[in-house]
């Protein structure tokens, strides 16, 4: 089994407070104040008792906050760990699963280490994607929307078609990024059984550190996830991670500030990097997938790494030309901007 995956390769992560992190799409502002209150207080004499299997409170303030019920969400130790239930769930060996060329290299990871076929669809020149592409897959769909690393949306009504014409088979649609761009195809749930949508908290809600994941869908899919938890470890989720997110979902007024603080950013930086002769897609996602007509991406990684800022370069087939930038604070992105305006002005 070792020997037929190859392990995920995340962001370079490094400890240099002086170092500009824009590579790993975390979110440059804290959690809401609330989510440390209540860890604090889960802290104070708790920490000696296991936390709860079910993770009854937090599921049904999730199902609150996106109104559904209890039954229809699940929680993982983040939404990687959600994702490699839902592989070991709903694609079975033998039956050949689809998602796209380009898209979060974690799922051919999985596929290989579960043994399941798989079809990579390709992208469209400008990297957006063919829904009729999904259509009969014979083992299931999966993918992210936005997409990462290219940024890019699907409207809900590709989606729709994608779950329609998989009548038979699970659908998943992962939105790690879903609340930096428009409706979340959660608003489906209600219509397909085979529709299973995964989210986190690491992203909009900046608990990346606390690692809590879920899933929402109909009834029949989250009892198989939780069939599947419950056969390795019934406490996937610790005290304080349970205690953090269900605040953190709890404070919507902060959850949207900052969230409307990340997008503004990023259209203002979208404007500066064409200004620069930059080509920028469409992002609706907390980061920018960019490319230069004159200077490689490799090129930019590497000098903005020697000054101390540290993006995100795929040395990989199609995407070899393009950085992916993480959104910071407006200050960051100053820094940023600056910085790589004077590398393409000294060159």
């Amino acid at each position: 089994m070792v020997k037929r995956t190859d392990p995920y390769i995340p962001g370079e992560q490094v400890n240099d407070p002086t170092v500009l992190k824009l590579n790993t799409n975390e979110n440059p502002y804290p959690p809401s104040p609330k989510v440390l209150t209540a860890i604090r207080q889960e802290a104070e004499g708790k920490l000696q008792l296991y936390p709860s299997p079910t993770a009854d409170d937090l599921r049904e303030t999730i199902a609150s906050y996106f109104q559904l019920d209890k039954e229809e969400v699940f929680v993982g130790n983040g939404s990687d760990e959600v994702l490699a239930f839902s592989f070991m769930a709903f694609f079975e060996p033998g039956e050949k699963i689809r998602y796209p060329e380009i898209t979060y290299s974690f799922y051919p990871v999985y596929a290989k280490l579960f043994d399941i076929p798989f079809e990579e669809i390709p992208l469209e020149e400008d990297f957006s994607l063919s829904v009729e592409q999904y259509f009969g897959a014979e083992g299931g769909v999966i993918l992210p929307n936005p997409n990462a690393p290219t940024s890019l949306y699907i409207t809900i009504e590709q989606i729709e078609k994608i779950v329609q014409n998989n009548p038979e088979k699970v659908v998943i649609i992962d939105e790690a990024y879903i609340d930096f761009a428009s409706t979340s195809a959660v608003t489906l749930i209600p219509k397909y059984e085979n529709l299973l949508v995964i989210q986190t908290t690491s992203k909009s809600r900046s608990l990346a550190g606390l690692r809590v994941g879920y899933a929402l869908g109909n009834r029949s899919l989250i009892d198989a996830l939780i069939r599947i938890k419950d056969s390795m470890n019934s406490y996937t989720i610790d005290r304080l991670a349970l205690a953090g997110a269900k605040a953190a979902f709890e404070d919507v007024d902060y959850f949207e500030r900052m969230t409307a603080k990340i997008i503004s950013t990023r259209e203002k930086v979208k404007e500066r990097m064409a200004q620069l002769d930059f080509e920028v897609l469409p992002s609706e996602a907390n980061f920018i997938f960019v490319t230069h007509p004159i200077y490689s991406a490799q090129f930019l990684y590497e000098e903005l790494k020697r000054e101390g800022v540290l993006v995100r370069y795929f040395n990989a087939d199609l995407i070899d030309n393009h950085l992916r930038i993480t959104i910071g604070t407006e200050e960051e992105m100053e820094r940023f901007l600056d910085t790589i305006g004077k590398i393409i002005r000294i060159t």
